[in-house]
């Protein structure tokens, strides 16, 4: 059978049906040699975080040391090795540039007689399968030195790894203009100062309480906020006591607080994971119990806080369902009596793009366009330090994009195998959305080579494969043996091998950086991927549909996010415990939720995936077959209330499961805003979110 073939040079298809992407690729050959030429490789230091590195303009020039917590000797990294070396060189470090032969020569011995080697990649199957010591496994890999006092204890990204902040370290990493450093570190400070003077002011100034929610929800709805987290944090938390005291009536002056300032108050504790309670609102209502029209109906701002708050709801909060219809029917009764102009705007897109339900990254623009022009002070240096990390941001994208492109060139997957799909760039988009924060370039990188793998069995499962051989397949995956991979026809022995190979590379990376191996839940992952893609496509060879609910159930896993969410937990390196990990091998609610709405996203779509000729059923067909007499449209309407349920579990999951770490509960909320992105078709069969996306990241 002849297999449709993809003709775009890397997959995402303009409205002209041209490569969106070959533009990019054009203006990328400067920036790959340019990027190749600078870097200078240290042996040992190839394959960790560029984080860890240490980037100066004229090569890669080793760190000082830093003193150990166990000994009063100084500890030197090394990656290589994976232990510790103690050094007596004391204060004096490293050798300069100069003292070691010139820029870019080789580093001097790490302690006296020893040499600094590669380390042979270890058999995966034979490393321990739980954390190793303290003791004897460095925590932090690389070679780096403290300045003036720029390490965070425990970075909410990063976890308690010593490490740069964001703002130093993509200065390090891309700018190499000393002065235009320097103006974009002189306003970062400014506005950490602005922020600092709002979190230690009077918790009853209700002025200057305003005033702080108001930076703090610029910051996040622009999507600087990792330069700025621990002065948020302190906001929040004086915020926190507020509301506190609000809720147990302790406070009579908040009994005064305007609609505006306390959902905008709930809203930002919430998404900062704070438990507040939703009754805040119940002051809104009149003496039936119902949201009061007129008091509220006239004040927009207000209802546009209140429509924002009641997306955090969670099951059974019956009070933000609520207050969620109430401000989108008094939002459109604006929208009707507006002409068009600013406000009115502003209104359109709260409705149709809610901050906790959307990508920072498309709707940070409009939040930009605001401040243009303000006159406050502190929107005039917020758009200024926006502008320039934006710039920063883009440059870190376009850099990794040549690196993912170079990888994909080189494994030859899509001239081996001509029915699957060419996509590198829309698979990399996942991790931009999914890990915003910009020191996390390789973990971008790496979590890009599972996902692409997904969507390639699935194209095997879904369109080319023959269910004799995708029984083999599965079998293969399942045993993970090599003597299972030989009875695979060629297409399928091609696929498994880089399946392996981006498995135990991605296994021995997490191992070297947080010494943990993570082979056998990686391997896990993906047999349950493969065992539910082998149960649909026998589910649809036999015209036999499932229920709903059975379908939904494999859909979850079918969705490919299990298995993707899998690799980004290790890759992050955080929370890494026995407990976490069989957590994790279950498909917390968590993961679940996530996949549920990508699925159901999916199937609700007007259109196929444009390069697929397959067929996989869908939730709709089978809520159908269950429900005789139902139209195609209430199947619909069925499917978007499943979605919003989805949502208010995940936002549950979010506020409680405290086994996760924070940065991966928010990944896995990313990954949810990132679906209508990719699935939201319109009548043409594109995607036009995604275009915009793509726009707002490149252009």
């Amino acid at each position: 059978m002849e297999a449709p073939r993809n003709d775009g040079d890397i997959g995402v298809v303009s409205a002209a049906g041209t490569p969106m992407l070959k533009s990019v690729r054009v203006l990328m050959q400067g920036e790959r040699q340019s990027f190749c030429k600078a870097r200078m490789t240290i042996p040992g230091n190839e394959g960790f975080p560029s984080i860890y590195r240490g980037y100066q303009p004229n090569g890669w020039v080793p760190r000082g040391p830093r003193r150990c917590a166990v000994s009063s000797r100084t500890q030197w990294a090394s990656p290589a090795r994976g232990q510790q070396c103690l050094s007596e060189r004391g204060a004096e470090g490293w050798l300069s540039p100069a003292r070691a032969g010139g820029t870019g020569a080789r580093p001097p011995l790490a302690a006296k007689g020893e040499r600094w080697s590669e380390s042979p990649k270890p058999d995966l199957a034979l490393l321990p399968g739980s954390r190793c010591s303290e003791h004897t496994t460095v925590r932090a890999h690389g070679l780096f030195r403290r300045e003036q006092g720029r390490w965070s204890a425990k970075d909410p990204v990063l976890g308690d790894r010593p490490v740069l902040n964001t703002a130093e370290y993509c200065r390090r990493q891309y700018f190499s203009d000393h002065s235009y450093i320097k103006q974009h570190a002189d306003k970062l400070e400014e506005f950490k100062n602005l922020l600092i003077r709002n979190s230690l002011s009077n918790h009853d100034s209700h002025k200057r309480s305003l005033a702080a929610l108001n930076l703090v929800d610029a910051v996040l709805r622009i999507g600087v906020e990792y330069h700025f987290q621990e002065e948020i944090e302190a906001i929040l938390q004086r915020e926190y006591l507020i509301f506190s005291a609000d809720h147990d009536g302790e406070d009579c002056n908040t009994d005064r607080d305007p609609l505006y300032e306390v959902a905008l108050r709930f809203r930002l504790l919430r998404q900062g994971g704070y438990h507040v309670s939703a009754d805040v609102f119940n002051k809104f209502k009149d003496t039936e119990g119902r949201f009061n029209p007129t008091t509220l109906a006239e004040d927009k701002e207000g209802l546009m806080q209140l429509f924002e708050a009641s997306q955090l709801s969670t099951e059974e909060e019956l009070i933000l369902e609520e207050a969620e219809d109430f401000s989108r029917y008094h939002l459109g009764a604006w929208l009707n009596r507006l002409e068009p102009n600013r406000a009115r705007t502003m209104i359109l897109n709260t409705l149709e793009q809610p901050y906790h339900k959307s990508l920072v990254r498309l709707t940070a623009r409009n939040v930009l366009l605001s401040l243009q022009g303000a006159e406050e002070h502190w929107m005039t240096v917020l758009e200024q330090v926006a502008k320039t990390d934006f710039g920063i941001v883009q440059s870190i994208h376009k850099k990794e994009i040549v690196k993912i492109t170079r990888w994909w060139e080189e494994i030859g997957l899509a001239k081996k195998l001509k029915f699957a799909r060419d996509q590198p760039l829309k698979w990399y988009l996942w991790t931009v959305a999914t890990l915003a924060d910009p020191r996390l370039s390789n973990q971008r990188i790496e979590l890009t080579k599972p996902i692409s793998l997904v969507y390639i069995i699935d194209d095997i499962f879904d369109v080319y494969g023959k269910l004799e051989e995708l029984d083999l397949f599965t079998n293969a995956v399942n045993k993970w043996e090599i003597t299972a991979a030989e009875k695979l026809p060629d297409y399928m022995k091609i696929c498994f091998k880089a399946l392996n190979d981006i498995t135990n590379e991605i296994a021995y990376r997490v191992y070297k950086t947080n010494g943990w191996n993570p082979i056998d839940s990686l391997k896990k992952a993906w047999a349950k991927l493969c065992n539910a893609f082998l149960l649909e496509a026998q589910w649809f060879a036999s015209k036999e549909l499932p229920n709903e609910e059975d379908y939904l159930k494999n859909a979850i896993v079918s969705s490919g996010v299990h298995v993707v969410l899998v690799h980004m937990f290790f890759l992050l390196g955080q929370g890494i415990t026995m407990e976490t990990v069989n957590l994790l091998d279950q498909i917390p609610g968590l993961v679940s939720s996530t996949a549920a709405i990508l699925r159901l996203w999916d199937d609700l779509g007007n259109a196929k995936d444009e390069n697929q000729s397959g067929h996989d059923g869908s939730y709709i067909e089978c809520y159908l077959k269950g429900h005789q007499g139902c139209s195609r449209e209430v199947a619909r309407d069925h499917v978007i209330h499943m979605i919003k349920k989805e949502w208010k579990r995940l936002n549950q999951e979010c506020l409680t499961s405290k086994a996760f770490p924070i940065c991966f509960r928010r990944a896995c909320l990313d990954a949810a805003r990132m679906v209508p992105v990719m699935y939201d078709y319109d009548d043409d069969h594109r995607l036009p979110g995604l275009e915009d996306y793509i726009k707002s990241l490149l252009s």
